[in-house]
Parts: C-alpha cells; structure tokens; sequence
C-alpha cells in the first residue's frame, strides 16, 4: 500500500466534501440498478425442484416458507467437502443475523448447497448459525442455475458460469471462486479448508438467486455470481471504508473459529 498523505483538517474537509458528491452519484445509480433488477421479466419455473430441509422433503414453492419472496444464497459446500467454502462462510456470517428481518418482510433467505443435509446442519451447528438451508443433492438445481458442475463437464469445459463460458479451471472466476479481488492462492486454500482437492472445490461456485411466488406459481426473477456478490458481503462493505481498505495480498479469510484467539 502506497504511503499515505497527510494534511491538515481544512484540506481533508475539501477533499472529503468532493468524495461525497462521487459517493452520492453511486447511490444515485446503485438505486437505479436495483430498479433495473426489479424490472427484468419474471421467468415461471415449470421444473421440479426437491430439497431435503429440517421439515422434510420440500418443493421449491415451500422454500417460500408462506411468503411471497425467496432469496436463495448458493453455497459452496459439495458432497465432498467436509467443510463450507470459507468465503460462502464469512458471507453467511452476515446473513445469518438479518435473515429474521428478511423474514419479516416478506422475505425467506434459504441457503441452498448440494452436501447431504445432516453435513450441513452438523456445520451449520459448528458456526452457530439460525438461517435455514436446504440439500439439493437429489436433484438439478444447482447444475441449472449454474454453481454446480460434474466431473464430465469440467473435464469437457465451456461450462456457463456469471453469463459466460469457459473451461472451469480455465476461467477467472472459477480458479478464485470468491467475490473479491485478485487471490491467485484461493483456489488452493479453499480447497484445503473444505477438506477437498482443487478439482473437487472448484465444481462448486458460489452465487445468489431471487425468486417470487404469484398465484401458486414460481417465478425466477434474479441472479448473481462472483463478484456480483461482492455488495453482499458484509465485511468487504466495512474494510472499503477502512484507512487500508482491502489490503489484500491472498486468502486471508477463514471460517470464523479458526483464527488464532
């Protein structure tokens, strides 16, 4: 990081009252994006979906759990990781305390991930978390909304992921599957942190998807991937207004209860 510049409170209140203007713009134009989202045509979803969740065999209508609005957050956690994705974790972290005020909204926040149920919920308890989260290892949600792949197709490549194509490894997104900045060693530590190999880990990729239901019948309305989820991120949300910023040189993160105490 370059050394910073120092100056007086006069010239930090000129500079300071400049940003705000450019701030201002980017709200300005991140409520316009999210105008935008809400006009995207709603696409009804014919397919049947089962997951199984802590109430049993569900359809994707009952991931609704009553309400109107569905918010799926797709996690990184394969059959074979014997971990969640640290990144999918510290996003979940957040999410964890405001899904109730979802909830009561109008608003369900599933987290949807293909690990066989009990695995989830054995780590779900081990990071202390409330949020509910389904296994879609039965079926082919994840495979068609584009965070899961199979052994064939990444051997194949030209797997769509965030809109485009590419060979799995071969792509940007899928060597750093986290929404953040450059960490060319992310592939290999989350590897590590699940308790997988970097084939393994990388056949998962993270992302979100918002769905509504109208009269009886699902609709698909959003989704994003890779650093489209990077607003939704807390923590990056809090070091961008941070003295250093970011200030990454790699993977820093890890799941919660790993850091030294």
């Amino acid at each position: 990081m370059a050394t910073p510049k120092t100056g007086t409170r006069e010239e930090w209140l000129a500079a300071r009252l400049e940003l705000l203007k450019a701030e201002k713009e980017l709200t300005r134009r991140s409520d316009e994006l999210a105008r935008r989202r809400r006009e995207l045509p709603w696409v009804r979803v014919d397919k049947e979906y089962r997951f199984e969740t802590d109430e049993g065999s569900a359809a994707l209508a009952d991931l609704f759990r009553g309400r109107s609005q569905l918010l799926v957050y797709h996690f990184m956690f394969g059959p074979d990781y014997t971990a969640g994705c640290p990144s999918c974790s510290a996003i979940a972290d957040g999410f964890n305390g405001f899904a109730v005020h979802l909830a009561n909204h109008d608003v369900t926040l599933y987290a949807v991930s293909r690990a066989p149920l009990a695995k989830l919920n054995a780590f779900k308890r081990r990071m202390g978390w409330s949020f509910p989260w389904a296994s879609s290892l039965s079926g082919e949600f994840n495979f068609d909304f584009n965070v899961s792949v199979t052994e064939e197709q990444q051997r194949a490549g030209g797997i769509e992921y965030n809109y485009q194509r590419g060979a799995v490894l071969a792509s940007r997104d899928a060597e750093r599957p986290t929404p953040t900045r450059a960490t060319p060693d992310g592939a290999a530590k989350g590897a590590a942190m699940t308790g997988t190999d970097v084939a393994t880990y990388a056949r998962e990729r993270p992302g979100m998807s918002a769905f509504a239901l109208e009269d009886g019948v699902v609709y698909h309305t959003y989704s994003t991937y890779a650093r489209g989820l990077d607003a939704l991120w807390g923590g990056y949300q809090w070091l961008d207004r941070a003295a250093k910023g970011r200030n990454e040189t790699g993977y820093w993160w890890r799941h919660h209860d790993q850091y030294a105490k």
